[in-house]
């Protein structure tokens, strides 16, 4: 019989993306989502694209009554916990926000998983951990900083994580720190949905592409990169998907508690990702330069080597087809969902 796994946030960006692959993948997926940063219409658009139906729970995962009928009624196996607040910048405008959301879902997760005897979770973790890095590529080994709330609950959820498993060995815990998400399923039908003002870089470039916006904003020209502007590892939505899936291969039995990259290795800086999308759309995308944000930092990019060797995981999607599914999204949803 095929595993359930319990997808938190589902209906999100990379939730969405994963439940789809995980469906393809014949795993029975149940989702829990408040879709207080989501959109119903995702986990419509994804049982169209797969043929499947899955059970949906409409809830916030610090509801521990409700994650206990969850795991009544469904006998999960395992947990893909993606639910938390994920915006930096409101992260320092808000920060009891995120930490009663980010850190109590977690707890009350972990302590409805040990009540049930259900051990196995994958933790959507963060580059940000590693705040502004010493040295690059990143290796799951560097040190650990963070430069904002967000960051922070990211990272006291892995302290947690860790403090568990050594009371408990019993659990498999895996904690997938990723890098810069992007582009969107080829079919143009499921993608980034931001709502109001972008907080990612790619969604607002589209949005400007597709006239919803005046001008990529670019913060900083003066960056230590060849180019001044910063540097970051975007990966593919669709590969990072499948990060998700291969790394269920470490809830065997004694794994343990293990940590993984999610990213290609490879930086592209703002300049560079306007400019691919610039040449995928057709027309020159207007931009200006704004003065640093606070907490910026220049450059972050993976050594992913760790998940090839561990899980026989790599991106296999490039710069290319991450602009072109993208723009296809944006094309075909300028509103995102609401269309």
């Amino acid at each position: 019989m095929a595993e359930t796994i319990l997808v938190t946030g589902g209906a999100g960006y990379i939730g969405s993306h994963t439940v789809l692959e995980l469906l393809e993948t014949s795993h029975r997926v149940v989702v829990l989502d408040n879709f207080s940063n989501s959109h119903p219409k995702s986990l419509e658009v994804v049982k169209e694209l797969t043929g499947q139906a899955f059970p949906v729970y409409v809830g916030d995962v610090r509801d521990k009554g409700l994650l206990e009928q969850i795991f009544q009624k469904e006998e999960v196996t395992g947990v893909i916990h993606f639910a938390g607040f994920k915006a930096v910048g409101e992260s320092s405008q808000i920060p009891l926000a995120y930490y009663d959301n980010n850190l109590v879902g977690l707890l009350h997760l972990l302590e409805v998983m040990q009540s049930v005897g259900c051990r196995n979770l994958i933790f959507s973790s963060s580059a940000t951990v590693y705040g502004d890095p010493q040295e690059l590529p990143l290796t799951e080994t560097a040190p650990l900083s963070v430069t904002n709330p967000y960051g922070r609950t990211k990272l006291m959820g892995e302290e947690i994580l860790r403090d568990l498993f050594a009371a408990d060995g019993s659990w498999n815990l895996v904690i997938l720190r990723y890098f810069n998400p992007i582009g969107a399923h080829p079919s143009g039908r499921l993608g980034e949905h931001p709502q109001g003002i972008p907080s990612n870089l790619v969604p607002y470039i589209t949005q400007v592409a597709c006239g919803l916006r005046d001008h990529v904003r670019v913060f900083g020209d003066n960056y230590a990169t060849p180019d001044g502007t910063g540097v970051r590892d975007y990966i593919h939505i669709q590969d990072l998907s499948r990060g998700h899936v291969a790394a269920m291969k470490r809830w065997a039995t004694g794994s343990g508690l293990s940590v993984y990259n999610l990213g290609t290795g490879q930086g592209y800086s703002v300049l560079e990702m306007i400019r691919g999308l610039s040449q995928t759309a057709g027309q020159e995308i207007p931009y200006q330069i704004y003065s640093r944000r606070p907490g910026d930092i220049a450059a972050c990019y993976a050594d992913p080597t760790k998940a090839r060797e561990e899980l026989g995981w790599e991106a296999q999607l490039g710069l290319e087809e991450m602009c072109r599914h993208a723009w296809k999204w944006q094309r075909l949803n300028p509103n995102g969902f609401q269309d």
